[in-house]
């Protein structure tokens, strides 16, 4: 987990990184520029006052490069030009920005590499003239505001675009195509929490995604045939997509969330790696065994900070032994048999597994040593109920109100697995 955590902050350093660098020069910005600037602050204000505007003074001698929040500035065939702009303060309790993106202001930056919009009430549109004038940009992230209609098909125009995330708005429509077609240097792609539909695009076999978001959105269908192989990041959930799950791609994914969906059939093996070690495939149509990892995985434990949540499906046979050392798991709600595997006791009971919800299965036994004497670790979370065994006490202290209380199935739906009620 350490790892994921560290990987997905990747984007913000970079932007850090590049956002830091200055003008040196005392030359005055670019006529264009400074105009393109003033435009924009007819049509974008401060929800509150003394906000980020408040250092954008026109009337004074400094240079906007040095005085205006947000403006960074470089030297570009002789003259200071705008590279990068960041409207907003970013602070956790600012309000943002209020008002709509002036197209007339921000196409006029032609050497724009960056354009960033902090969260705030911005509404409208998102201007199409970003794809045929911005040819420089990079980085477009105009996340966490009310901007609505549709995602402009000329950003595909945008041939060095790395990072694109509209997240967080109100945008419908479909995605369209090209962004996943056509845009080379396209890393990095987050339109989580829209209302966007229709199918996920088709990749290109030359796509070098290593981050794509599209959760929370109204997407059906199947999944594209192929999903890009550079993936190490991956969320779909909370979508209305169905269908296998034989497209998705494990060699690099750290992350994996396809949650909430209709996906159905069987886990594929290869998303068991250790590498692997975030993923959420709860409350979906999956069925099946869950399969041991795949012999070309290189396939080690799970360790510290690892979460697996396979709830809520219809997944059968014994509980895999490979899982045992997951710190955070979650087999609930399928339709399990036999004993649970005495590494997970062990585990649980020592504290190295920190989270293990096995109710509403057809378990037959819990196998502890001395149940009278096992206590469990502060802030150890284990619930066994309604299996085909009488859950011992430890088994239920942490069950979520959903599970139904302190009891064990009926014993005629045990006898459909010809399955005894037991304590082990």
């Amino acid at each position: 987990m350490e790892f994921c955590n560290t990987f997905l902050q990747i984007p913000t350093l970079i932007l850090t990184l590049l956002l830091s660098i200055s003008p040196t020069t005392q030359q005055q910005l670019a006529a264009l520029d400074l105009n393109a600037l003033h435009q924009i602050t007819d049509t974008l204000t401060d929800v509150k006052n003394g906000g980020f505007f408040s250092t954008w003074n026109f009337s004074s001698p400094e240079n906007p490069c040095s005085s205006f929040a947000g403006v960074t500035c470089s030297v570009i065939n002789g003259q200071l030009r705008v590279t990068a702009l960041l409207l907003g303060t970013g602070l956790s309790d600012s309000p943002g920005l209020a008002g709509t993106i002036s197209p007339d202001g921000i196409y006029a930056l032609s050497e724009l590499t960056q354009l960033i919009l902090y969260p705030g009430i911005v509404t409208g549109f998102i201007p199409s003239q970003l794809g045929r004038r911005l040819k420089n940009l990079r980085v477009i992230s105009l996340t966490n505001n009310r901007l609505t209609g549709t995602i402009p098909e000329t950003i595909s125009e945008l041939q060095n675009l790395h990072t694109l995330d509209l997240s967080h708005n109100k945008l419908t429509g479909v995605i369209p195509p090209t962004l996943a077609s056509a845009l080379p240097e396209l890393k990095v792609l987050v339109l989580a929490y829209n209302n966007l539909a229709g199918n996920i695009p088709e990749f290109s076999e030359e796509s070098q995604l290593i981050h794509l978001d599209l959760r929370n959105n109204l997407l059906s269908g199947t999944l594209p045939e192929t999903m890009p192989a550079t993936l190490r990041y991956l969320s779909l959930s909370s979508n209305g997509l169905w269908g296998p799950l034989n497209s998705v791609s494990s060699s690099y994914l750290v992350y994996l969330d396809l949650s909430m969906n209709k996906f159905s059939g069987p886990i594929p093996d290869s998303f068991f790696s250790s590498s692997l070690s975030s993923m959420y495939l709860q409350r979906n149509n999956l069925s099946g065994e869950v399969p041991p990892p795949s012999p070309s995985s290189f396939f080690e434990s799970y360790g510290p900070g690892s979460t697996i949540d396979l709830s809520h499906n219809f997944l059968s046979g014994e509980i895999p032994i490979f899982l045992d050392t997951v710190e955070t798991l979650f087999l609930n709600n399928n339709h399990f048999t036999g004993k649970v595997p005495r590494n997970y006791v062990t585990n649980v009971f020592a504290g190295t597994t920190r989270t293990l919800y096995l109710q509403h299965n057809y378990l037959s036994s819990f196998p502890m040593e001395n149940p009278r004497d096992m206590v469990l670790p502060d802030g150890v979370a284990l619930c066994l109920s309604y299996n085909c065994m009488v859950p011992p006490a430890v088994g239920l202290t942490a069950c979520p109100a959903s599970a139904g209380g302190p009891f064990s199935r009926p014993f005629r739906q045990c006898s459909v697995f010809n399955i005894g009620n037991s304590i082990g």
